[in-house]
Order: structure tokens, then C-alpha cells, then sequence
């Protein structure tokens, strides 16, 4: 095998790859002998008939696709490493000599990895507001594990009214018929939630434990349901009870349930504790973050299309394994958005562009910075991943292989360099709006201070 590189536009590159006539050979006996149980030829029982008699039957071109594919995958990975190309997309193949007898040529066009040319990336400035929290903030968690805390309570000494809860049976008529989906039992609705049909709710204040109501409603025009949408209908409800929440008192008595402490102060004062933690944690995230595009903005670099292509594919088949964990597949998901995959893939390749930008201007500062992993770190990482697992760590660093532990400890330097970045950069208050608001004759003071040529 001979591999000769041509370089094209835009960091993309042809292999021009020459299988031997022999290997070819080789390829093509392979294919007769997996594809002769299949093939009829007269005069001759199934997988009996000589190759050349197959190929005089049914021409020399019978087995060249299944000998290509043979050769394809092996002699392309073997060019790769030879040429020494670092390739960053699937390969866009043409067969371009295909005969017995002869070499079989093949091209193989690939995005090359784009050199990268660093601008500044540290000391960077990024806006960032001071982190503080509200008494609101608080308040408001406590409002929300308050709702935890709800009691049901019975109401028998009143109608219902909106924010109880009716437990109802209900059937639904239209044009004096019954329809599908229409019915319930034991159905828990809270009155006010707008959660049914407009008007259906409201029908029901008022009403007793144990009342029958034809409620009437009309279906609105855009209701999923074509054959309802637009129409009246009556609701035969029957109420089976009414109940009404009861939250409890937000006092030491709530905090010392809710809580490990004896009292509410104590409490609010962990509660702010913890808020203040954890969004100064999300603070340094985002200053980290905004520093890492900062230095990608300095950078320059030329991503070649079929780059962001194979990696907004990869992205979409990830998405894919992700869903069909939760129990939907990538067709249900395609048909329920109503896209087709390559709508997807062209959904994505903005974030696909923004993930390979950092990486390559991450690995490029790996590169400046002489970034190094060690042996410990990686097996920390390790480490941590066997504790997510629940296995050993032995047995998942032996797991892994060679290839996925190189991989890992590139993972680990890019992010010793995103927090290079990060660490080093300044925080600075945001700056403020353009004065869009300031008074005409401040506006026009400014503008008299400038020189002619300025305004």
C-alpha cells in the first residue's frame, strides 16, 4: 500500500491510497467465497460454480463492491498513520480505479486539525456582578419547602372555591355523543390552575360534596383534537369531595422539622449559607467560562466545514443514546419536533463550532504552557470515576485501555488550562449603558467637548 497527501483549501486534504493488484486479488477471492451460496448460475449446484464462471455469468464488477469494502477501512487507517495527517472528520471516499488485474486506487478527502495562532488568553477582563443574596431569595425557599410541607384537609362546611382541590368523576358529550379521552374517575383538579378546558374550572366553584353539574364548554379552535376543536360539549361531573392545603407555619417549629436546627434563624442563616456557596461557585463557573470565549475571540484559526459536520453528528448521536435511556427513541423524538436528522445536525453546528474553538485554543495553550498530568491526577480521576460506578479502581483503569487513558489525560490537561484561564482572569463590574437616558443638556455638553472632526 503507497499513500500519496495532496493539501487543499481550508485544512482539508486528499489521501490518494494504492492497494497492490495482489491485495486486490486477495479481496476479490474473499468475496466470491463469502457470496457463492447466494448466487445462481445454470448447470451448477448453490456455491458449486467456479468463480470465473460466476464472473463470465455475471460480469467482473460482481465482487468488486464487497472487495472494496474489505479493503477500504484497513488500507485507509494504515494511510492515516503513515501519512501522518491529524485527521478530524469522516473520510469522503471515491474509488477511482477498480479492475482485476490491476491496483485499486482510492481517495480519501478529510478536514485536517487547523493550526491555531493564540492571542491573549490571560489576565483577561470579564464582567461579572458582585455575588450576594436577597432576603427574598430566602424567603422564597422557605415559601418552597413550606409547599412541601402541605397538609390535605377535608372540607365539608362550604362549597369549593378557587385553590381547593375537587376530587370529581367526569364525562364528556359532544353532539349528545360520548368521546374518547373524555372520561375520568377520581380525578384530583385544583380549581384556578387553568389546567382544563376554559370555563370548566369555574363551574365548579361553589358547588357541594356530593353535586352533580353539567358543566358547558366550548373546546378552543387550536385544541389538539381535531374533531373537538371549535366545538361545544357538556361534562357530566359528579363532586366527590373537596379538600383544601393547609401549609404550616414558617416558625422555629417548621425549621426544627424541616431541618437540622432548633430555630428559624438558624435555619435562614444555613439557607443563606449555602445559597451564597453555591452561587459563588456558579460566579466562578461563568468567569471561567466568559474568560475561555474571551481568549477563543483573540485566537485565530480556520475550522474546516467537514470538522464541525462529524462533530455536530457525533453530538447528535449522543443526544440520541441519551434519550433512548430516558425510553424514546431518535425517530419518536424526530417525529414528535417534526425534523429530519440532517435539520438537527444543522440545528447543532453552531454549538459544534463553539465546542471545537475552545478545544483547539485549550490544547494549543496546553501546548504553550507546557501543561503536564500526572500519573496521580489521572488516577484520581480514575478514582473518581470507580466511585461513581461502584466498581474498583483497577478494574476500571483496566477498562479503559490505552487509547480512553491517553484520551483522559488530554481531558485533564484542557481543563488545567481552562483553569489557567480562568484563575487568571480579572473580574470587572459590567459596564454601563450607553447614557440613552441622561439629560438632553448633558448629552449636548458632551457633544460641544469633542473637536469637529469627532462628532
Amino acid at each position: 500500500m503507497s499513500v500519496q497527501v495532496e493539501n487543499l483549501e481550508k485544512n482539508t486534504a486528499k489521501l490518494t491510497i494504492t492497494v497492490s493488484a495482489d491485495e486486490f486479488e486477495k479481496a476479490l477471492q474473499r468475496a466470491y467465497l463469502r457470496e457463492k451460496n447466494r448466487i445462481t448460475v445454470q448447470g451448477f449446484r448453490k456455491g458449486k460454480a467456479p468463480r470465473k464462471i460466476i464472473e463470465k455469468v455475471y460480469g467482473p464488477q460482481i465482487f468488486y463492491e464487497d472487495a472494496a469494502n474489505y479493503i477500504i477501512p484497513t488500507a485507509y487507517d494504515d494511510a492515516v498513520k503513515e501519512s501522518g495527517v491529524e485527521v478530524v472528520s469522516r473520510p469522503e471516499v471515491d474509488v477511482t480505479q477498480i479492475e482485476e488485474g490491476k491496483d485499486f486506487i482510492f481517495t480519501a478527502q478529510v478536514a485536517v486539525r487547523p493550526a491555531v495562532t493564540l492571542g491573549a488568553y490571560k489576565n483577561l477582563e470579564v464582567e461579572e456582578e458582585p455575588v450576594t443574596v436577597t432576603d427574598e431569595e430566602i424567603e422564597n425557599q422557605l415559601k418552597e419547602e413550606q409547599k412541601k410541607q402541605v397538609v390535605m384537609q377535608d372540607v365539608d362546611d362550604r362549597p369549593a372555591q378557587n385553590g381547593d382541590i375537587v376530587n370529581i368523576d367526569y364525562e364528556g358529550f359532544c353532539d349528545g355523543k360520548a368521546f374518547d379521552g373524555g372520561k375520568g374517575e377520581n380525578y384530583d383538579l385544583t380549581l384556578g390552575s387553568g389546567s382544563f378546558i376554559p370555563g370548566f374550572e369555574d363551574q365548579l366553584v361553589g358547588k357541594n360534596t356530593g353535586d352533580k353539574v353539567d358543566v358547558e364548554v366550548t373546546f378552543p379552535k387550536d385544541y389538539h383534537a381535531e374533531n373537538l376543536a371549535g366545538k361545544p360539549a357538556t361534562f357530566k361531573v359528579t363532586v366527590n369531595a373537596i379538600k383544601k392545603e393547609i401549609l404550616p407555619e414558617i416558625d422555629d417549629e417548621f425549621a426544627s422539622e424541616v431541618s437540622d436546627f432548633d430555630t428559624l434563624e438558624e435555619y435562614k442563616a444555613d439557607l443563606r449559607k449555602k445559597t451564597l456557596d453555591r452561587k459563588t461557585k456558579e460566579a466562578e463557573n461563568r468567569k471561567k467560562s466568559d474568560a475561555v470565549d474571551k481568549a477563543v475571540a483573540n485566537a485565530q484559526m480556520e475550522v474546516p466545514d467537514a470538522m464541525v459536520d462529524t462533530q455536530a453528528r457525533d453530538m447528535v448521536n449522543n443526544f440520541a443514546r441519551r434519550i433512548q435511556q430516558q425510553g424514546m427513541s431518535i425517530d419518536q423524538y424526530l417525529k414528535y419536533t417534526g425534523m429530519t436528522v440532517d435539520q438537527l445536525v444543522e440545528q447543532t453546528k453552531p454549538q459544534a463550532l463553539t465546542n471545537i474553538q475552545s478545544r483547539l485554543v485549550l490544547e494549543e495553550v496546553v501546548k504553550a504552557e507546557n501543561i503536564q498530568v500526572s500519573d496521580e491526577e489521572v488516577d484520581e480521576e480514575i478514582k473518581k470515576m470507580a466511585d461513581s460506578y461502584k466498581m474498583e479502581a483497577d478494574k476500571v483503569k483496566e477498562s479503559l485501555g490505552e487509547e480512553n487513558l491517553k484520551a483522559l489525560r488530554e481531558d485533564l490537561a484542557v481543563q488545567k488550562a481552562a483553569d489557567l484561564i480562568g484563575d487568571s482572569a480579572v473580574v470587572v463590574a459590567p459596564k454601563a449603558e450607553e447614557k440613552a437616558d441622561a439629560p438632553a443638556e448633558e448629552k449636548a455638553a458632551e457633544s460641544a467637548d469633542k473637536p469637529a472632526d469627532e462628532q
